[in-house]
């Protein structure tokens, strides 16, 4: 019995809690510049070939072992723009988006310095074009809301008498809002228009 205590003692002293089951947890930088009309958000479309491609995203990726959620949009960010991680001074971490496919999507605010944006240039292997939206703009404007439902597909063979539980057990259902806002052109939604409501929010 001791040796499995320190086993468990071993693997869960110092353990940063995540979702339990997981399959892997991404992180996007949420790049803010200084305009004279005030904060504005960057944003990229990805590059056609990719998977999703055309779609409007911040810059990011699946976290590698050992990362943290700064230190992986950072290191995209810098992959995807040319923006080097010293010229962003990091502001927060707004909540996480828990997907429906078993991932964790960790936002990280950034401020990118007037030397960063002029070392930006965007990698066209991933990284179609680059546009900036006054954070006003999602303050003050509302978004279309779309939304979808989740519903649970029980097999037939499921075992409910060794369960101990009825074929009419009431099954948890889901349901996810997808925002959509247009600007100048490009269509934000989803879950990067999700992150930038919650930025955006006072």
């Amino acid at each position: 019995m001791k040796n499995e205590l320190e086993l468990l003692r071993r693997r869960f002293d110092g353990h940063v809690p995540g979702l339990l089951g997981a399959r892997d947890s991404y992180a996007v930088l949420c790049p803010l510049l200084e305009r004279p009309d005030g904060l504005h958000l960057l944003f990229e479309v990805r590059a056609a070939h990719l998977r999703q491609g055309g779609e409007v995203c911040f810059p990011g990726g699946k976290m590698e072992a050992g990362e943290t959620a700064s230190v992986c949009a950072l290191r995209e960010t810098q992959e995807e723009l040319s923006i080097p991680p010293s010229t962003v001074r990091l502001l927060g971490t707004p909540d996480f988006i828990c997907n429906q496919k078993g991932f964790l999507l960790q936002p990280v605010l950034g401020l990118v310095s007037p030397a960063g944006l002029t070392a930006m240039r965007p990698s066209p292997a991933e990284v179609a074009e680059v546009f900036t939206v006054p954070l006003s703009f999602f303050r003050e404007t509302a978004p279309a809301l779309y939304g979808y439902e989740l519903s649970p597909q029980v097999p037939e063979n499921f075992p409910y008498e060794s369960v101990g539980i009825p074929r009419s057990y009431p099954w948890s259902h889901g349901h996810v809002e997808v925002p959509v806002w247009h600007y100048e052109g490009h269509v934000i939604w989803g879950m990067t228009a999700r992150i930038a409501r919650a930025v955006a929010e006072k």
